[in-house]
């Protein structure tokens, strides 16, 4: 393995997946629990602590208002976004406005941007890979959605660096998909990137040449995803408690994660069964008696509750199609991507549009990161030749007067690409000039994503129109918008002054990197043995490995081994397949590895409140295994 390891890095919604390319396969990374695709959740304990990924999941439900789940579906937007709106009214979590209105995430009296919350994740993927590895990690490539504009692409590479990596690009999901499809099979096919995520959809349609990868056209909507699909379970169990008792359970936050849970796990199970039992015993108090929901969700149902969400993915379909001047008989496959494609209802649906059956052999949660990781070391290494022709999925706008706006960039042109062009002043004297620069397709401005305000000073002053000053418009092949100005008569570039942008000056990059919260992300992963010896004696967790040097002193953080035992009890107690064995799965109703049998179709979910306290005198049974995430199962 070369002396400089890159990784690609699959920053999902709902979960995250790193790999690398070694000894020239690319290979999916896995952390110390042997756990390959991570939750891309954010768990603030009391005392500064922040634990990430799958042992934070349990927060989601024990501590919801210092629990971040799903925040790449904020990342780059404005406060007063509908979609920003939207999250407000189902997170339990805190979101307040930042500078210049900016999203911010509030946990007791600490406020995170939501790079530095993606930081976060990306922090545990870096452990993750030189973990696996065994040595630094020196750079990264770090996926999108397709559909993500300038705003939420920068704030992405501002996360990387916020987590120390060096971003070498950032990259489409979509591309990277159909580039781990076709690397190494000298293929020639059109093909179409079916992308449903966890908080996001786009669908790509490239033509393979060989070791040439061209995009033709690129679509996507970046608030429809598997979450969505979670929401209308949600609303059901919801409005069944509401009218059988009377009672709102989405005002309890506890209530309302349990049932988010609930969703969930009712959705992973629909992909392989055709019915879900919900079972939540104790789901909520009121007035004096406790509430438990019980509820046999069918694939029927479910299929129904969730069409129109399909239906949607089909017009973004009809939309990419169009654009890149191709029909569904002109496609040579079908590949779909993300955890909620797993779905009988979606693939039934997609082999209906698309009129061939999708390609189902390869792993749709891993996928995008393999895509990364190949693209990355072609990156560090001009060995793997592979080349990445793609589009901008946005057109680049100018605002203009009476409140329109005019393209400046067509959308799926090929990047990178720029545009040049000449503004005059329209008073005598004036010594700047403003332009507002947005990314969209509608002719009102104000139905753009504004990017920001771009002011140009430094050049001489003169007559109205007689002043000119030339603007340079470009998109990088990340998809990422630079704008330049300068004074044609004397070729000196002008001053430009960006204001009213969502995203992180340098100045905060620099105060988020020199606070080094995601040092404590670090913290957590740290191996047992790598403090010097002269630190003093070792402490040891509960979920450590302790092998122990002749004679070295170990002291146990009992506060930290019951805290972990409370979590794996409480784990254990939600779910009836948690520390099982492959042999204690064999009754009736389950078949290998705790799912349903054909005979049964049924998958049963349980979600149980348990006891918070711990005493150190009870004796306590321990799980025989610690995959209980593994069981659970990810989106």
């Amino acid at each position: 393995m070369s002396k400089d390891v890159t990784i690609g890095i699959d920053l999902g919604t709902s979960n995250s997946c790193v790999c690398a390319m070694i000894d020239g396969k690319p290979t999916v990374l896995a952390n110390k629990s042997g756990e390959q695709v991570i939750a891309s959740v954010v768990a603030f304990r009391e005392g500064g602590e922040i634990v990430v990924g799958n042992a934070a999941k349990a927060g989601i439900i024990l501590d919801p208002k210092h629990t971040v789940s799903s925040a790449k579906r904020l990342i780059g937007r404005y406060f007063f976004s509908e979609e920003v709106r939207k999250a407000r009214a189902v997170c339990r979590y805190e979101i307040v406005p930042g500078e210049n209105h900016g999203v911010r995430i509030k946990i007791r009296e600490e406020e995170f941007s939501l790079p530095e919350i993606s930081a976060f994740v990306l922090k545990e993927m870096k452990e993750i890979a030189e973990f696996a590895l065994g040595q630094p990690v020196s750079g990264a490539v770090i996926t999108v959605p397709a559909f993500f504009n300038d705003n939420q692409r920068q704030a992405t590479k501002d996360a990387g660096r916020i987590a120390g990596l060096e971003v070498l690009r950032i990259l489409n999901e979509p591309t990277a998909a159909a580039l781990a499809y076709g690397y190494g099979r000298e293929l020639r096919q059109k093909v179409a990137i079916y992308d449903l995520g966890g908080g996001t959809f786009d669908v790509s349609v490239l033509e393979i040449g060989e070791d040439v990868f061209e995009v033709l056209a690129t679509c996507g909507d970046t608030y429809l995803g598997g979450d969505d699909f979670d929401d209308r379970v949600i609303d059901l169990l919801a409005d069944k408690v509401q009218s059988e008792h009377q009672v709102n359970v989405r005002s309890d936050p506890y209530a309302f994660a349990k049932l988010r849970q609930a969703a969930e796990g009712a959705k992973i199970a629909l992909s392989t069964a055709d019915q879900a039992q919900i079972e939540i015993p104790e789901l909520i108090e009121h007035d004096g008696k406790t509430i438990s929901l019980s509820y046999s969700l069918t694939a029927k149902e479910f299929d129904k509750l969730t069409r129109d969400l399909i239906l949607r993915t089909f017009k973004v379909c009809d939309e990419a199609l169009q654009q890149s001047g191709l029909t569904v008989r002109d496609l040579n496959g079908v590949i779909l991507v993300g955890g909620p494609t797993r779905l009988p209802s979606i693939r039934k649906a997609v082999k209906e549009y698309f009129q061939r059956d999708p390609e189902t052999d390869i792993n749709p949660d891993e996928i995008v990161a393999i895509g990364a990781a190949i693209h990355a070391a072609s990156l560090a290494s001009s060995d793997t030749g592979s080349y990445l022709l793609d589009v901008t999925p946005l057109s680049l706008r100018l605002g203009i007067a009476g409140g329109l706006s005019e393209t400046i960039i067509e959308r799926n042109s090929p990047v990178p690409i720029d545009h040049t062009r000449v503004f005059t002043t329209v008073a005598d004297n004036q010594d700047t000039i403003a332009v507002r620069i947005y990314q969209g397709e509608a002719r009102q401005a104000e139905g753009n994503t504004l990017l920001g305000e771009f002011e140009f000073s430094g050049f001489e002053p003169g007559p109205r129109g007689q002043v000119k000053i030339e603007v340079a418009f470009s998109i990088s092949t990340e998809g990422i918008v630079t704008v330049q100005a300068r004074d044609p008569k004397t070729g000196a570039e002008a001053s430009t002054t960006v204001s009213m942008s969502s995203g992180l000056s340098e100045e905060q990059i620099q105060e988020i990197i020199a606070r080094g919260r995601t040092a404590d992300v670090a913290a957590q992963r740290a191996p047992a043995d790598s403090a010097p010896a002269e630190r003093g004696p070792r402490v040891l967790r509960s979920n450590e490995v302790a092998p122990l040097d002749e004679g070295e002193d170990v002291l146990l953080d009992m506060n930290a081994i019951e805290a972990d035992v409370t979590e794996l009890l409480e784990k254990r107690d939600e779910t009836p397949f948690f520390g099982k064995m492959d042999s204690d799965l064999t009754d009736p109703g389950l078949g290998e590895q705790g799912q349903p049998s054909p005979e049964s179709g049924e998958t049963t979910l349980e979600i149980e409140r348990t006891s918070r306290s711990f005493e150190g005198s009870d004796h306590i049974d321990l799980p025989a295994s610690d995959d209980d995430d593994e069981i659970m199962g990810d989106d």
